[in-house]
């Protein structure tokens, strides 16, 4: 299986800058996407940022702009850099893997467990 990790969370004023890392390990094989969504309390999860194997990037309407997803150089790593936040961007950031495995086939349904994003004055 593949472990997801999420770090760089915390409380920020808006206008504030913040950049999530998240590292996978594990029964990786193939990437074809990696992507950052993220959970409001009561909400559900929606998707943030993605990024393919390829390095084709989208983003959401809300954040497009301000936000920016990027491969590491370290292997399986993604990094989501957020720019002038808005208390609306408050939420649960949790990033996602979406892979080939050989033997399993197409896997996307690997999270972490969460980094805090917190935009308040």
């Amino acid at each position: 299986q593949v472990q997801l990790v999420e770090s760089g969370g915390g409380l920020v004023q808006p206008g504030g800058s913040l950049t999530l890392s998240c590292a996978a390990s594990g029964s990786v094989f193939v990437i074809s996407a990696m992507a950052w969504y993220r959970q409001a309390p009561g909400k559900e999860r929606e998707l943030v940022a993605i990024i393919t194997s390829g390095g084709r990037t989208n983003y959401t309407d809300s954040v497009k702009g301000r936000f920016t997803i990027s491969r590491g150089n370290a292997k399986y790593t993604v990094y989501l850099q957020m720019n002038s936040l808005k208390p609306e961007d408050t939420a649960v950031y949790y990033c996602n893997l979406d892979q080939w495995n050989p033997t399993r086939g197409r896997q996307n349904d690997y999270w972490g467990q969460g980094t805090q994003v917190t935009v308040s004055s």
